[in-house]
């Protein structure tokens, strides 16, 4: 076997010594099924004991892999008759967004994703996943082309973040960013945003804004990555898996905390074991999405995503301060139930 994660290794020595048995069978001619029937046995137990435990760390590592299937892995394995879009009409194309429409079980659709690469050539074209300012208008043009012929939206989130480099501020990232945030809360189609991989930041918001957020479970979605907060909490980056295990970054977590609507099942060790049976996973869960959304209005479908992203998260008042308990009293009035006072 080739080099796997740390947590992996003994499942990684085990698969080794099954095929050098194998080996050892077809090379001497010698019956040792029985021997390897115990060493599979023992591999299948071991597998479903390491992946079903497995830490929130463990899970970032797993999104990490470079195997992991992307935004184009995935697109054949769920649409059809896919067309792929370029260019923002401002500046360029952006590599790192995919954008294009497609046919999902026979109906239009619009299709996003952040993409980056298999390989070190791949990623410089692609910059790692992290996109420009002008991935983020070319996805925006599609969203608006999306709405004006009432086709529903699907994106798919993969990024470390968007770009942080000077060409792109020169340009406008923190706008483009925002301008989506600010367009796509007001679309009038159903959008549907599935984490794949890593979602980092306003690099993954900023074509994350949906009416339903599912997410793959050994996926993570945060503000910030763990190596980021582990350096600006602790001054120290190597508490990443500290800072993983405390900031409820992977799906289990979230979907307990309500900020993902649906957590896709993976396949045992994760989705680059079998891409297209976690396809399948990814278009059952796509298809009753679509037919939840689908019973809404136009304008319900434009408040009930407002709605949900108004119901994320708590206030906390002081209870010292007759002032500030009185205006959160006011501005709450007749709002969710998930806000608190103390």
């Amino acid at each position: 076997m080739g080099p796997g994660l740390e947590f992996e290794k003994p499942i990684n020595e085990l698969k080794d010594k099954i095929a050098e048995l194998k080996k050892f069978m077809d090379d001497k001619g010698i019956d040792l099924s029985e021997e390897l029937t115990h060493l599979q046995d023992r591999l299948a137990a071991l597998e479903k004991e390491t992946y079903s435990n497995m830490t929130p760390w463990e899970r970032v590592q797993i999104a990490r892999k470079l195997t992991r299937p992307t935004t184009l892995d995935y697109i054949p394995l769920l649409f059809t008759d896919f067309i792929e879009c370029h260019g923002d009409r401002l500046y360029g194309d952006d590599p790192a967004i995919v954008a294009g429409i497609a046919k999902f079980h026979n109906r239009p659709v619009t299709v996003i994703g952040e993409q980056r690469g298999r390989d070190t050539k791949e990623n410089i074209r692609r910059n790692f996943g992290s996109p420009h300012p002008e991935g983020y208008r070319k996805a925006l043009r599609l969203m608006k082309q999306a709405d004006k012929f009432h086709r529903p939206i699907i994106t798919f989130i993969d990024t470390k973040g968007a770009f942080p480099g000077k060409a792109a501020e020169e340009r406008g990232q923190s706008e483009a960013i925002a301008r989506n945030l600010f367009e796509m809360s007001g679309l009038s189609v159903p959008v549907i945003c599935v984490v794949i991989g890593e979602g980092a930041s306003g690099g993954a918001l900023a074509i994350g804004v949906g009416n339903q957020i599912l997410m793959l479970e050994n996926s993570w979605y945060s503000v910030i990555s763990p190596e980021g907060a582990a350096a600006l909490l602790w001054k120290d980056a190597g508490l990443a898996e500290k800072a993983a295990e405390t900031m409820k970054i992977t799906g289990p977590d979230l979907k307990k905390l309500g900020i993902i609507d649906k957590l896709i099942p993976e396949v045992l060790g994760g989705a680059h074991n079998d891409p297209k049976t976690q396809a399948r996973l990814i278009d059952r869960t796509l298809v009753e999405s679509l037919k939840e959304l689908d019973k809404l209005s136009r304008s319900d479908v434009r408040e009930q995503r407002s709605a949900k992203y108004r119901a994320i998260g708590n206030f906390v008042v002081s209870s010292s301060n007759p002032e500030s308990r009185q205006a959160f009293s006011n501005s709450s009035a007749g709002s969710n139930s998930n806000k608190k006072m103390r």
